[in-house]
């Protein structure tokens, strides 16, 4: 009796191993399996610039070093704090000087972290992104879309859904650009229910076509990979014991499913065994003695 619908993943012809340098960027799932892979000892940069969310974003963080060398630093202030528009909240400082020195050293570190790669990982999270409105009166930042809206009045921003085409001219010269790189790109299992279960679905819909559209010229070489997270969560753990208290996370549980068809997918049995030493010996790491 089959009672799963199990996923089927090729196994990649590019696998990735200890030798590698890995860059993560994205979403939170990101951060999820950028924190597997820390805790194994693997060569792990995980989003410099904070988590971020929608494909135009994270593009715009790879190509961040132009920004500032132009010196069109997107900061505002807002309720006692700078925050940086293309940046987490986390980088948010209480004057301009801290927040640009944040912000620079995060450039420094992506910029760094990209030329080192040999693998980058992306995941997109969401389709639906927050404009700049003709309302917000910040100088230089007319229909500039925000990787984090900072909790700023909602008459500053306008809110749309990215098109196919959009997503594609963002990140084909990147990928032209980094021929050399394997990039992995995934969509975030989340789901982002304040956009509307419907809104959600076309976002996530929106995204799948534009991956498979950038993988497209990359299909005769080993430059380009898919790994369906999102389907996993959706047909093989469709179950909300498998969600966290807020029905919209993966629970841990699930995190480590995902986690370990990664894995099958993407290394060597010996990298695998070595992974597990390496799990080992961060766990005895993180023990404390009681006296």
């Amino acid at each position: 009796m089959k009672l799963q619908t199990v996923i089927d993943i090729k196994p990649s012809d590019r696998k990735i191993g200890y030798e590698d340098k890995i860059l993560l960027l994205g979403s939170c799932f990101s951060d999820e399996i950028g924190a597997q892979m820390q805790q194994r000892y693997l060569p792990v940069t995980c989003n410099p610039f904070g988590t971020l969310y929608n494909p135009l974003s994270i593009a715009n963080a790879i190509n961040y070093k132009l920004q500032i060398t132009n010196n069109a630093l997107p900061l505002v202030e807002y309720d006692g704090l700078w925050h940086s528009m293309a940046h987490h909240g986390s980088f948010s400082r209480p004057t301009n000087e801290e927040a640009e020195q944040a912000v620079r050293a995060s450039a420094e570190t992506m910029q760094q972290a990209l030329s080192e790669a040999t693998v980058v990982i992306v995941t997109f999270g969401t389709a639906w992104v927050y404009e700049w409105s003709q309302e917000s009166g910040v100088r230089n930042q007319d229909k500039y879309v925000v990787a984090n809206c900072h909790k700023m009045p909602d008459s500053w921003f306008s809110r749309r859904r990215l098109t196919v085409e959009e997503i594609v001219a963002a990140w084909r010269p990147i990928l032209e650009q980094y021929q050399g790189k394997y990039w992995i790109f995934t969509v975030s299992p989340i789901r982002h229910i304040k956009d509307g279960l419907h809104e959600n679905q076309l976002s996530k819909a929106t995204l799948l076509q534009a991956i498979d559209e950038l993988a497209l010229p990359f299909r005769e070489g080993m430059g380009v990979g898919y790994f369906p997270s999102y389907e996993i969560m959706l047909d093989e753990l469709r179950d909300y014991r498998f969600y966290a208290d807020d029905l919209v996370h993966p629970s841990s549980m699930a995190v480590q499913y995902i986690w370990e068809r990664f894995v099958d997918t993407f290394c060597t049995p010996q990298t695998r065994n070595q992974m597990q030493l390496e799990l080992k010996h961060w766990k005895q790491s993180q023990h404390r003695p009681l006296h």
